[in-house]
């Protein structure tokens, strides 16, 4: 679960970290009244569920409060438009207003899980306010890494080898050790998949401090954190991906024209796969589950069919504890409803597949069968060119 950066950098402080003084505003008036806390210049910034703000015109200096009246009514209510949120952008509703700093360097930070070391690990580096993804493939030897072991959780000693890796002047080094130590500690202690300090700030008065934060939650231990739970923006979210979590199912929103409807994860990434193999883009990634019911079938092909960019539909099942015919029916009732114009491509396997294809045969609906992820592929990315 994604979080804005006001209540990222709200979670930090609970753990001791140092971030900048401001306030959350909604309103041009508002925003001239926390400058003026301020006293005059400060920092006005977009809080979208997105990165590259900067570059797309979502923060902004405001010499005083007066000026910060104007750059916000300008801001509230704006398209923001960035490499992450895609053509569509989203609708800036909020800003945060900081005090702006005297910043005499900008380090990046952070804390993920490893993949492929399976394992939390720790990120430093010596440059701040890029993207570690570009940075990590232009300038890889400025990063630092510590992997943490997490029955003995991160270290002193690698809090101040990662400092001093990233230059920082041994004079820091308890700040800064104390800093990525209350880091690791926020990550831990509310089941983050990243807790991100970017950049993280050295100020010419000496402070440490984190200019900006991204912490993203793992939605499968929110059970643990109710109080989190209700820092999710609805608004933020795609409704199609709103709608699919409260009737059971997994899906995620892309760009392509191919609707996919896939039981379990890993066919799904398959079919993913083989769809691209063939020169075809996904419009989205859709796990009806293991176990699901018609009905559910039938609510999984209406957020797909909802999707104005969807040219051809992939049905790809395994029947194991989901049943061919339990799909096939879900299938019929949605087409039937939704007054389905794009063809259907289904490939079905497993428990019951005679009585699915069956049914659907007998539905009347202009359906084109495939034997096999292959053949099932070639037809669906054929009919979405059309």
């Amino acid at each position: 679960m994604n979080i804005h950066e006001y209540q990222a950098k709200e979670i930090l402080k609970r753990f001791g970290i140092d971030v900048p003084r401001g306030g959350v505003v909604t309103s041009p008036e508002e925003a001239e009244s926390v400058a003026r806390f301020l006293g005059g210049a400060c920092v006005l910034k977009a809080q979208v569920h997105a990165g590259g703000r900067g570059k797309a015109g979502g923060i902004k200096r405001a010499d005083d409060p007066f000026n910060a009246r104007e750059i916000a009514r300008k801001m509230i209510g704006m398209k923001l438009v960035t490499n992450q949120t895609g053509p569509k952008g989203r609708i800036v509703r909020k800003l945060l207003v900081e005090e702006a700093l005297d910043v005499k360097k900008e380090l990046y930070l952070g804390m993920v899980i490893d993949r492929s070391r399976e394992t939390p690990v720790m990120i430093m580096s010596s440059e701040g306010g890029v993207e570690i993804e570009e940075l990590s493939r232009k300038s890889p030897e400025k990063n630092c890494m510590e992997e943490i072991d997490i029955s003995m959780g991160f270290q002193p000693f690698q809090a101040r080898r990662l400092s001093l890796a990233c230059g920082l002047n041994p004079s820091l080094l308890g700040k800064a050790s104390n800093l990525l130590t209350a880091l690791s500690r926020v990550f831990f202690s509310l089941d983050c998949s990243i807790a991100e300090v970017n950049p993280l700030a050295l100020t010419s008065d000496g402070r440490i401090l984190a200019l900006d934060a991204k912490i993203v939650l793992d939605d499968n231990a929110l059970f643990r954190h109710k109080d989190l739970e209700a820092l999710n923006d609805i608004e933020e979210e795609d409704i199609r991906e709103l709608e699919a979590k409260s009737k059971g199912l997994s899906y995620v929103g892309m760009s392509g024209t191919i609707g996919l409807m896939v039981n379990g994860a890993g066919l799904a990434m398959a079919t993913m796969d083989i769809i691209k193999l063939f020169g075809g883009e996904p419009a989205n990634f859709l796990d009806v589950g293991g176990g699901g019911s018609s009905e559910q079938v039938a609510h999984a092909l209406k957020i797909i069919l909802a999707d104005q960019k969807v040219k051809a539909v992939l049905i790809n099942i395994f029947g194991g504890i989901m049943r061919c015919d339990i799909i096939a029916q879900g299938v019929i009732d949605a087409a039937r409803a939704a007054k389905v114009t794009v063809p259907l491509v289904v490939r079905l396997k497993g428990t019951n597949v005679d009585l699915g294809i069956k049914l659907l045969k007998d539905s009347g609906l202009n359906i084109v069968f495939a034997n096999g992820m292959t053949d099932a592929a070639e037809k669906a990315v054929r009919l979405a060119k059309v």
